[in-house]
């Protein structure tokens, strides 16, 4: 009884440049698909929201197979932002979602040049339902685009510029962790226009096959997440946190309540489940419905006190 009336009293709302979020968890992109599969396992409107497929101008199916890889504490993937392209997202999917799914929805905006970008930025703005838009310069599995942008100061700031011209949406650069120095980056995009961050993507990885002494991916390398990339994600979050002014989502490794905890006390607005969603479906309602317990036994009253540290 005592138990439950404390983990009533938790207040687990926070925001996330300017938009009120029930809760702190986001799925993220990639991991979520347009939301409409994992809608038939549970009512999604428990998240705060999720980050949809990363979406390009025109459909892409993706790189060829094999592109996932089973690692200890986590997995490889090389998928190559398969998705139907942006006209397919607007005209279906989005109406399609609609009927499931009642909150603002993040997307994943993702592109070989600036332009495509703004293209892809534009049409989603005259979309009510998305509430961000998560500019993706960190994929680390398209041959050109993503990660090419996401390492150079002056080439991430050139993709938000451009998409901060066609939209009034909140920007979100979603960053990588595979350069030098994250916080380099970090300030380009909050001085090129962003309204947040998205801290990390993928770190870069491989697997060889033992009997055919070859890679296990088709492209060789791929991006390496799960739970052992958590405390890398951490530390870069602790670091963008104090380099720049604007609101930072926590991504990578998740997959605890108590892991929430550390990355909003590390400086995070709010944060991304990611590869625990494909080993377990239901990790964003289970990793909600504990935080309440996880906060009581912390001491920790409210969320959005730790995300306005």
């Amino acid at each position: 009884m005592v138990k439950g009336a404390a983990e009533q009293a938790a207040d687990l709302r926070t925001s996330l440049c300017g938009i009120q979020l029930d809760n702190p968890v986001l799925a993220a992109s990639g991991t979520f698909g347009y939301g409409r599969e994992f809608a038939e396992l549970y009512d999604i409107n428990i998240l705060g929201s999720f980050s949809f497929k990363g979406t390009t101008p025109e459909p892409r199916f993706g790189n060829p197979t094999p592109r996932i890889a089973d690692c200890s504490q986590g997995m490889l993937n090389s998928v190559g932002l398969q998705n139907p392209g942006v006209d397919a997202v607007v005209r279906e999917e989005l109406p399609a979602l609609a009927k499931v799914f009642r909150k603002k929805v993040m997307a994943n905006v993702c592109g070989g040049s600036p332009e495509d970008y703004a293209l892809v930025a534009e049409k989603l703005e005259h979309c009510d339902q998305v509430g961000w838009l998560e500019v993706n310069i960190s994929c680390p599995n398209v041959k050109s685009g993503g990660m090419a942008f996401g390492t150079d100061p002056r080439a991430a700031a050139e993709v938000i510029a451009a998409v901060r011209k066609v939209t009034k949406k909140p920007v979100i650069a979603k960053l990588s962790p595979n350069v030098t120095d994250i916080t380099e980056i970090a300030r380009a995009c909050e001085a090129a226009g962003a309204d947040g961050l998205t801290a990390i993507n993928t770190l870069l990885g491989m697997r060889i096959d033992l009997k055919s002494r070859r890679p296990v991916l088709a492209r060789e390398m791929g991006g390496f997440s799960g739970p052992a990339v958590f405390p890398v994600a951490l530390r870069c979050v602790w670091q963008i946190c104090r380099a720049v002014d604007i609101p930072v989502v926590g991504c990578g490794g998740i997959s605890t309540a108590r892991d929430v905890l550390e990355m909003m006390m590390a400086g995070a607005s709010a944060v991304q489940v990611g590869s625990q969603n494909l080993v377990d479906p239901y990790a964003c309602r289970d990793i909600i419905e504990a935080l309440p317990a996880a906060m009581e036994r912390y001491g920790i009253r409210s969320l959005q006190e730790l995300a306005d540290r």
